[in-house]
C-alpha cells in the first residue's frame, strides 16, 4: 500500500510540473548552453559529517590514497569540532565531527573553522543518516551574489554569506534532504604555492602524520550523485535556482534490469565541470529499487556516491584492492567473464589486449559514447548502512583546446556508464540479497 501511494505521488509530481523523461536515446542536450544564474567555477570540496573524524579520515586516507594535509581541532584551538582535510590533486575531502558542547559553550563558538557548523544539527544528522555527505562545495565568483540569486529563485537558505577573512566568503543553501550546497568565493585566486592549506582555522599536518607520499592517482571530483524521492520536484527546484541545464537523462528502460531500476537526470553548469546527477526509484518492479533501499536506510534524500577521476585507473585499483581486506574499501562483485570476452570488439581500438586483461583482473567496467570512453568501478557502501559509496573513473578521449591553446578534456567524456548500469544493478541486487538472507521473517 505504501509503495502504491509513493508511486502515485511520483506520478502526480511529474504531471504537476510538466516534467517528462524521454530517455537516453531521445534526449537532446542543449548546445553550448549559457544558462547559469551566477558564475560557477568548479567543485571545491566535499564535507562528510560523522561521529569520529579521526578514524573516518584515516580510513579514507588509507583506502583512497589521499594524504591528510590539514586539520582544525583541539590542537589548533578549535573547541567546537574536529575537521581533517584529505587532498589528492584538486580533490578536497573533509571529515567533521562535533566535540561536546559542554567544552565550547556559546563563548567559544568563534573558534570553529567552519562557522556554519551546529552541534545539534550535526548530532541529529549523524543519528539520522549515519556516515554521510553534509556539504557539496563549489567555488563561485561571488558567494554573496550566488546566495542572493539562488534564494531569490526559490532556494531554501541554510546560511547567509559569512566572511571567513578578508579574502574568503562562504554561504549555503539547501540542496536536497539534509545536504547543503556550499558556495565559496576568493578575492585572491588560489595558487599551488598559496600559504593557506584550506580555509582559515586549518593548519598544515606535518609530513609524518599526513603520509604525504600517499598517492593512488585520484585527481578531482567528476560528479556527486543524489538520491531523491521525486525526480521531477528535485530537478525543477535545483534548475530554477542555479540555472543549470540538463546534461543527460536515463530511464529504467535505459539502465534497469529485469528486477529493478531507476530514473535519472544529470544537471550541469555552463562549462559542465560541475555535474549534479539525481536519481529516483521506480515502483512496480520485481525487487525494490536500490534507490528506495537507499532512501529508507538514509531516512530521506542524500548523496548516493562520489565519482572520483583517476589519472591511471589501473594503478588506482591495484593500490585500492591491495587494501580492501586491511582497512580499505571493498568493491562490488565483478561482471561475469562473458562481459570481458566481448570487450575487445567494443573497445579494442582504445584499450590494448593487456589493458583489457587488466580490466578483467581488476573488475573495471568499460563504456563508450560517440566521443570517448569511460572506465569505471564501484565500491560497496563505505559505512554501516547500504547507502553512500565511491566510484572511481577514468575518461579517455574528447581532448580539446581552449582560447589560450591549452589542452583540456571535455566534461562527461565517455558518458555516465549507460552500458554498464545493468551490470552494476545486478551486482547491487546480489549484494542486497546477501543482506536480506539473514533478515528474520516476522513470526519466525
Amino acid at each position: 500500500m505504501v509503495e502504491k501511494m509513493e508511486q502515485q505521488q511520483q506520478v502526480n509530481n511529474s504531471a504537476s510540473s510538466g516534467f517528462k523523461l524521454v530517455g537516453f536515446t531521445n534526449f537532446k542536450p542543449p548546445i553550448y548552453p549559457k544558462s547559469d544564474r551566477f558564475r560557477v567555477k568548479k567543485f571545491h570540496h566535499v564535507e562528510f559529517w560523522c561521529t569520529d573524524a579521526t578514524n573516518c579520515a584515516n580510513r579514507f586516507s588509507w583506502g583512497l590514497g589521499m594524504p591528510i594535509v590539514g586539520k582544525s581541532d583541539l590542537s589548533t584551538g578549535n573547541m567546537v569540532h574536529a575537521s581533517y582535510l584529505l587532498r589528492s590533486g584538486e580533490f578536497n575531502l573533509v571529515f567533521t565531527a562535533p566535540y561536546s558542547p559542554s567544552i565550547s559553550g556559546n563563548d567559544l563558538k568563534h573558534t570553529s573553522s567552519i562557522p556554519t557548523f551546529d552541534h545539534s544539527i550535526a548530532r541529529s544528522f549523524s543519528v539520522t543518516h549515519g556516515l554521510a555527505v553534509r556539504a557539496i562545495a563549489i567555488e563561485v565568483e561571488d558567494a554573496a551574489q550566488a546566495f542572493n540569486i539562488t534564494v531569490a529563485n526559490g532556494a531554501k537558505p541554510s546560511s547567509p554569506p559569512i566572511k571567513l577573512d578578508e579574502d574568503i566568503l562562504l554561504s549555503e543553501i539547501c540542496l536536497y534532504g539534509d545536504v547543503v550546497l556550499r558556495f565559496l568565493s576568493f578575492k585572491t585566486p588560489k595558487t599551488p604555492n598559496s600559504n593557506s592549506v584550506f580555509l582559515p582555522g586549518f593548519e598544515t599536518v606535518d609530513e609524518i602524520s599526513s603520509s604525504r607520499g600517499l598517492d593512488f592517482g585520484i585527481r578531482r571530483l567528476d560528479h556527486a550523485v543524489g538520491n531523491v524521492p521525486s525526480l521531477a520536484e528535485a530537478v525543477a527546484y535545483v534548475k530554477e535556482f542555479t540555472g543549470f541545464h540538463e546534461f543527460a537523462e536515463f530511464t529504467t528502460e535505459d539502465v534497469g534490469t529485469s528486477e529493478s531500476g531507476l530514473n535519472s537526470v544529470v544537471l550541469a553548469s555552463n562549462d559542465e565541470m560541475v555535474l549534479l546527477p539525481m536519481n529516483e526509484p521506480v515502483y512496480g518492479t520485481k525487487r525494490k529499487s536500490q534507490i528506495q533501499t537507499y532512501l529508507e536506510h538514509n531516512e530521506g534524500a542524500g548523496v548516493q556516491h562520489l565519482a572520483l577521476v583517476s589519472e591511471d585507473i589501473f594503478k588506482t585499483l591495484r593500490e585500492m584492492r591491495m587494501r580492501s581486506g586491511v582497512g580499505g574499501f571493498e568493491f562490488m562483485p565483478s561482471p561475469p567473464p562473458t562481459y570481458y570476452k566481448n570487450l575487445k570488439s567494443r573497445a579494442g581500438d582504445v584499450l590494448s589486449d593487456e589493458q583489457i586483461k587488466e580490466c578483467e583482473e581488476l573488475g573495471i567496467l568499460v563504456d563508450r559514447d560517440p566521443q570517448g570512453t569511460l572506465l569505471q568501478i564501484f565500491t560497496k557502501p563505505v559505512g554501516d548502512r547500504p547507502t553512500i559509496f565511491v566510484e572511481i573513473i577514468q575518461r579517455l578521449g574528447c581532448m580539446l583546446k581552449d582560447e589560450e591553446g591549452k589542452t583540456f578534456q571535455k566534461a562527461g567524456c565517455g558518458g555516465f556508464g549507460k552500458g554498464n548500469f545493468s551490470a552494476l544493478f545486478k551486482s547491487i541486487e546480489e549484494y542486497e540479497k546477501t543482506l536480506e538472507a539473514k533478515v528474520p521473517v516476522n513470526g519466525a
